[in-house]
């Protein structure tokens, strides 16, 4: 067992790493086509490249049946998918590499919160973590006259969803295949992504064939990878660990902005990320209250 989660450690700390360096690609991509056509286009790719390994099986290994647990559960996760992203990615047109990771890290606050919902207590850690949060987002997010980029509360909405994905992971990838439930996800993301692409966006070949790298980029690593190694992960991960580790995603996510975007945030802003980060861990690391026995 401590292997095993060793193991998901490890693949979610890889996963941290492509995700955060995906929001770069993310962003370039939209230089040439819109938002929903490049989220379509990556989980398209991602979907086809997954493909021919559900497919394979070893000879006489007869195939696996397919039931309605896995079915609704990978389009329950394909449509938090589709929503999270998809504010991500719109929100990317209105503002920071660097803010969208840190921002959308918040979901490790978020996750214990939205649990409330369904009767889960909430520690002081928590309300601490997201109290840091908090004032972090508002000295990273809020400018002059107290205003907040679109693109900020965009990220915002996206963090809440991408909580709700967090749950519906947890819950799925340990009752069902990780490799199906990835490939149900990217499927249903692609055909809403590229539905809502065809009624709001222009196509045109050459802006497609110009955000190819972007595409490649997004699609095979950022999805077919990245959340594959999510879903593999989660189904061993201890829960405390699985939400710090992949909220490095925020801290590979400035690195990336920094070096490839040339991005720079006044101090604070970088006090403001500091604080958002601090309280993603207190969240996680607060020493929880032992459960009295009945």
């Amino acid at each position: 067992m401590r292997t095993q989660a060793l193991r998901a450690d490890l693949l979610m700390l890889i996963t941290a790493a492509i995700w955060g360096s995906a929001f770069v690609a993310q962003r370039l991509g939209m230089d040439a086509i819109g938002p929903f056509l490049y989220t379509g286009l990556r989980f398209s790719l991602a979907t086809l490249v997954l493909l021919p390994l559900i497919l394979y099986r070893k000879a006489g290994e007869p195939a696996a049946p397919v039931h309605r647990g896995l079915l609704t559960g990978g389009v329950l996760m394909g449509l938090a998918l589709s929503l999270g992203i998809n504010l991500q990615q719109v929100g990317l047109l209105f503002t920071s590499v660097t803010n969208s990771g840190f921002i959308t890290g918040l979901y490790v606050i978020v996750v214990p919160l939205l649990g409330l919902v369904i009767g889960h207590r909430a520690g002081l850690g928590i309300w601490l973590g997201a109290m840091l949060a908090v004032v972090g987002m508002f000295l990273l997010s809020v400018g002059e006259n107290f205003q907040v980029a679109s693109g900020d509360w965009l990220q915002l909405a996206g963090a809440f969803v991408w909580g709700v994905h967090v749950l519906l992971v947890g819950f799925y990838a340990s009752r069902y295949d990780p490799l199906r439930l990835a490939l149900l996800q990217f499927a249903t993301c692609a055909v809403v992504s590229l539905t809502l692409a065809l009624c709001l966006e222009p196509f045109h070949l050459d802006a497609i064939l110009s955000a190819a790298p972007a595409i490649l980029y997004g699609g095979l690593f950022g999805v077919a990878i990245g959340f594959t190694l999510q879903v593999i992960a989660q189904k061993h991960a201890i829960a405390s660990h699985a939400a710090i580790i992949l909220s490095l995603e925020a801290v590979f996510a400035a690195i990336a902005g920094a070096v490839m975007l040339s991005e720079s945030l006044h101090l604070r802003g970088y006090f403001g990320c500091a604080l958002m980060f601090g309280g993603m861990l207190v969240a996680q690391l607060w020493p929880q209250k032992a459960a009295r026995p009945a």
